[in-house]
């Protein structure tokens, strides 16, 4: 082992500091998030589901949400039914099979969601301003490969 590669050990985080790492990140960014919405009256979580039934083109399920979202299935059905209640989200059984129920942003919820998404971009841009391309590349990297080390656990 040379100098420089030394050196480097020596100053890398240690395992038992990436908790601390990631949640000081992740709290920062929540803080920050909740923030930005705060006038909407919608929580992070409110936000992350409006986004994802924006981005999917039409519709997605509450089972589609639970596979992406860090939170569990339980939590979903009672964050879809707040968001439907607030008049947010549309609920439609299938006809064919009544156990699936497809969910849609209502026009008030797309334009919503809209101008939310537009809000936490800018945010995000202030957020990541300094950063080098190649800084986020590797960060996207380093990210990816913790998150399919645990996949692999």
């Amino acid at each position: 082992m040379d100098g420089q590669e030394k050196n480097d050990r020596a100053t890398m985080p240690r395992p038992a500091e990436l908790e601390s790492l990631v949640g000081g990140l992740t709290r920062a960014v929540e803080r920050g998030m909740a923030k930005q919405v705060a006038s909407s009256n919608l929580l992070p979580l409110d936000v992350r589901v409006l986004r994802l039934c924006f981005e999917s083109d039409g519709e997605c399920t509450a089972t589609s949400l639970a596979d992406v979202l860090p939170v569990d299935p339980a939590r979903i059905s009672r964050t879809v039914k707040k968001l439907v209640e607030k008049g947010l989200l549309i609920r439609r059984r299938l006809p064919n099979d009544r156990r699936i129920v497809r969910l849609r942003l209502s026009e008030e919820g797309h334009d919503l969601a809209e101008r939310t998404i537009a809000t936490l971009e800018a945010y995000n841009a202030g957020l990541i301003e300094g950063i080098s391309v190649e800084d986020m590349r590797v960060f996207k990297s380093v990210a990816d490969r913790i998150v399919a080390n645990h996949a692999a656990m």
